[in-house]
């Protein structure tokens, strides 16, 4: 695991980021200022590209691709629930896709969207800004309200501090002595 070229292809990490030892990150990925990169994620720019913006989190078993030629674009104070596929997909700012949701090639998330746990964004497919979507495929259910906004927006928060807090305060445990 780690970060990697791939013939030429360089990723570029932003300031303050923390990008878990477990994680990988491989070709012509561009990752914003303080953006988590959780345990066991792959960011995968072989052959398309991928921007992450700023303050976005990448949780746990997150996969990102593109298809070779494109881009997958990530916006600021996104949040990538764990186990999500984004491939080839745009979420625009502060949208939240939910754990083990699949945003599939060209499909759009609009700004302050949430994607349900689960559902399937499918190709091409455009949820519009402020849109709570569920199920397979991905239907509108509702309406992302300023009460919800406000509470993300702690989260989101707490997730910017976790950057630190993990960079400054993770640290490896010798358990051989624990057998």
């Amino acid at each position: 695991m780690g970060v990697f070229s791939l013939d030429g292809r360089i990723p570029r990490i932003g300031r303050g980021c923390y990008i878990d030892p477990t994680s990988t990150i491989i070709g012509e990925a561009t990752i914003g200022d303080f953006v988590w990169v959780g345990p066991g994620s792959v960011i995968r720019a072989d052959y398309g590209t991928i921007k992450i913006g700023s303050f976005s989190a990448v949780e746990d078993n997150v996969v990102i691709h593109a298809r070779p030629g494109e881009t997958a674009s990530i916006g600021d104070h996104v949040t990538l629930g764990h186990s999500c596929i984004i491939h080839t997909g745009r979420i625009r700012d502060w949208a939240v896709i939910g754990m083990g949701a699949i945003v599939s090639d060209f499909a759009e998330v609009g700004e302050w969207a949430a994607i349900g746990e689960g559902a399937v964004v499918k190709n091409r497919d455009r949820i519009p800004e402020r849109s709570v979507a569920v199920g397979v495929p991905a239907k509108i259910v509702g309406q992302v309200n300023s009460e919800y906004m406000e509470q993300w927006t702690s989260y989101k928060d707490r997730y910017n501090g976790l950057c630190r807090q993990y960079s400054e305060g993770l640290k490896p445990l010798d358990t051989s002595a624990s057998r």
